[in-house]
């Protein structure tokens, strides 16, 4: 086997372990996935590591040969509390993405949103009026090769994990992506989650 397809055939063993890691461990963060998954199969060499789209794509899999109906529901209740959230944060601009949006998350996975207030302070004052708790933490994230500063809030809503990004409203009309070599962000605003609902629906009674 030549260089690259031994390569190669490392790279599908950690995507289909951090894959299995990701469903059987609830964790959602595919960085540290594909980290222990490297581990596993003893690999240190970040060369081999796979790209989110090759995990994804295994994680799907996954679903679907283990626990299809019920990976079904727990995406369809956290759409909901998702909905719900964007529903009472509507003034801010809300967009859901992530693994939630694209169906692959877990049972303990986070809910994230994405907003665009005209006042970034704003939603920190609206929290804290509402007594939730929340942490914070700064991030960069592209649009093209250019950096942009945007704050993470991380608290529990009715019982579930969310986080919720806070850009400037003027990021809105940019196509972001969380790092210069990654794929932009798929964001779904309130019209395209409730639909994205009913139809899930419609498709569970067919």
């Amino acid at each position: 086997m030549g260089r690259d397809g031994g390569r190669g055939g490392v790279r599908a063993q950690i995507a289909a372990a951090a894959a299995r890691i990701m469903a059987e461990d609830g964790i959602d963060d595919f960085a540290l996935a594909k980290r222990k998954a490297a581990r596993q199969i003893g690999t240190a060499d970040g060369r081999f590591l796979p790209g989110n789209e090759e995990v994804e794509a295994e994680l799907r899999a996954y679903r679907a040969l283990y626990g299809a109906s019920a990976h079904a529901e727990t995406v369809a209740d956290l759409r909901q509390t998702a909905l719900n959230a964007m529903q009472v944060l509507a003034e801010f601009r809300p967009y859901l993405v992530g693994a939630v949006l694209k169906g692959i998350a877990s049972e303990h996975a986070a809910v994230e949103l994405q907003l665009f207030p005209e006042n970034p302070k704003a939603i920190e004052l609206f929290l804290l009026q509402r007594n939730m708790a929340y942490t914070t933490h700064q991030v960069r994230r592209f649009a093209g090769d250019r950096g942009h500063a945007a704050t993470v809030l991380a608290l529990d809503w009715e019982g579930t994990p969310f986080r919720i990004t806070v850009f400037d409203s003027r990021d809105e009309r940019l196509v972001l992506k969380s790092s210069l070599a990654g794929r932009p962000y798929e964001r779904a605003g309130i019209r395209e989650v409730a639909a994205l609902i009913l139809r899930d629906s419609d498709a569970a009674k067919a």
